[in-house]
């Protein structure tokens, strides 16, 4: 066993402050490999500040969303408006803050979806030896060779309007998309946990349980589970950005949440047809966009690369 740690490069400073007397934790080690890695800091920093934005932002912008001012139509960035007019005099930076909590929360939902289903579809495959993970791995790569794209805008088109009965109009658009994007996203997740279950489940650590009696159950949720969840929680960072696009998408061809209800993806949309004399009212949603999927991705690989021990940061 010693040898295997001092074989590891991330063991080094946990070795020396152990021969200090002092014991380092390892969410503090994952931590100090987290910070070493620039891009994952920066990147965490600019989300940080996006997510402080729409969440504060109508405290110190306080300009209603919907507010027609038709002698304001189409203006630049002012003092009066930072962001700009879109065609109906409206605030874009109003709107974008507004915009910005649903397509944040439209992520983070149907992140919590995929890997909820993920999770426990990969871990019945992993702890199964006979006929469930055929099964599993066969619906698994089953909604792999969909057409996800075409299938959910044929699921929002059949089941918008029930679900908007049920839970109104903004309820009932936002649970159709986090459902839907969720339920198409699970299976890199469920494959994932799949193989490292199968990787896992042979250990040591998991024979003991074992031979101490433990039910399959227990070995799954206290066993092999929590050893698995760093490569979980960096795919679960990806699901963010993906889900953020598909709802951007889903908004951009119309299908998505309704013009009142301003999510970045909707505003590209409604932007679409005036880029020639008002380009800023496409510009700041997108850069919205891409600074957010482009931040969740670089600290997805901040975290891979402080959550995997044989990586030198």
């Amino acid at each position: 066993m010693a040898g295997s740690t001092l074989a590891s490069p991330s063991a080094e400073p946990a070795v020396a402050a152990s021969a200090r007397g002092v014991s380092v934790s390892p969410a503090r080690e994952t931590w100090r490999r987290f910070r070493r890695h620039r891009l994952a800091m920066i990147s965490a920093l600019v989300l940080g500040m996006l997510i402080l934005g729409v969440v504060v932002g109508p405290f110190l912008w306080p300009v209603a969303i919907n507010e027609i001012d038709f002698s304001a139509q189409l203006q630049g960035p002012s003092w009066a408006h930072p962001f700009g007019t879109d065609d109906l005099g409206q605030d874009i930076l109003a709107r974008m803050i507004y915009g910005g909590r649903i397509s944040l929360a439209v992520g983070l939902a149907a992140m919590v979806v995929a890997t909820f289903v993920g999770v426990i579809v990969g871990a019945l495959a992993g702890m199964s030896r006979r006929a469930l993970d055929p099964f599993l791995m066969w619906v698994t790569d089953l909604f792999l060779s969909l057409p996800q794209l075409p299938l959910l805008l044929l699921v929002i088109y059949l089941f918008r309007e029930q679900l908007k009965a049920v839970f109104g109009l903004e309820g009932g658009v936002f649970v159709l998309i986090v459902v839907v994007i969720g339920g198409l996203r699970w299976m890199p997740v469920a494959r994932l946990v799949r193989a490292q279950f199968f990787s896992l489940r042979e250990k040591e650590f998991v024979e003991a349980a074992k031979a101490s009696g433990a039910t399959s159950w227990r070995q799954m949720v206290h066993h092999i589970l929590p050893n698995a969840i760093g490569p979980v929680i960096v795919a679960a960072t990806i699901e963010v950005s993906s889900a953020i696009i598909a709802e951007s998408t889903l908004s951009f061809l119309g299908l998505g949440f309704p013009p009142d209800i301003p999510t970045w993806g909707r505003l590209l949309f409604d932007a679409k047809d005036q880029l020639d004399v008002a380009p800023h009212w496409a510009m700041f949603p997108g850069a919205a966009i891409f600074l957010t999927v482009l931040s969740i991705n670089f600290i997805g690989d901040g975290l891979r690369d402080a959550l995997d021990p044989r990586r030198v940061i």
